[in-house]
């Protein structure tokens, strides 16, 4: 390995690194979008429950008429 060797960047990395850089409130502002979508609150097992016992089975075909 040669002595001024450094190691490789991609250009995407290089575009992050940059981002994060001009804006560094960027990745709190991605964790807080990620709560929004994906970290929901604890689920009410009570209506999860009724709303499965309240479910109407569906016959195969949708479309057939019941003979």
């Amino acid at each position: 390995m040669p002595l001024f060797w450094k190691p490789y960047k991609s250009d995407v990395t290089q575009f992050i690194d940059s981002l994060k850089q001009r804006d560094p409130q960027l990745e709190d502002r991605q964790r807080q979008g990620r709560a929004l979508l994906w970290d929901k609150a604890p689920q009410d097992t009570d209506a999860q429950r009724a709303a499965r016992e309240a479910r109407v089975p569906q016959q195969p075909y949708v479309y057939q008429t019941k003979a």
